[in-house]
């Protein structure tokens, strides 16, 4: 199993926000959206960056309230760690586990393709691990 087979089920549509929008109206967005990161982009769309509950979170222990005015651009992770829809499961779980990451935009042929989690991953894992559970037993059952 690899990334493209979750993209194939969560669908491709990438929360983003513009690199001016301050840390508040990010935070907003990332609670109304239930989500824990969103990629910063441009008006042409390009990917510019990442940034997460935890950027905001790190900003405001740094800075005070102060930091809630900063922008997103300011916030964000600009060297971003990416995955292909190629990328097996078990890959993208090891780059996130190493980089310390709880995101990957997936690109493909420079293009934003969507982006996974670490839940993401750990559920298609586990479901991996279950399928493989339930061939062994068939297996042994039928011999």
């Amino acid at each position: 199993m690899n990334i493209r087979d979750i993209l194939h089920h969560k669908g491709e549509d990438v929360f983003s926000v513009g690199p001016g929008e301050d840390a508040t109206s990010v935070a907003r967005a990332l609670a109304q959206h239930r989500i824990g990161a969103a990629l910063v982009r441009d008006q042409s769309g390009h990917v510019l960056g990442i940034i997460s509950e935890r950027d905001i979170v790190r900003a405001v222990a740094r800075e005070g309230a102060l930091a809630l005015a900063r922008t997103a651009r300011d916030l964000m992770t600009a060297d971003l760690v990416t995955a292909t829809p190629a990328t097996s499961i078990a890959e993208g779980l090891a780059v996130m586990t190493d980089r310390r990451c709880r995101h990957l935009p997936v690109m493909e042929g420079g293009r934003l393709a969507g982006m996974v989690s670490i839940g993401d991953l750990v559920k298609a894992r586990i479901a991996e691990a279950e399928l493989e559970a339930e061939n062994l037993r068939a297996f042994v059952t039928a011999a």
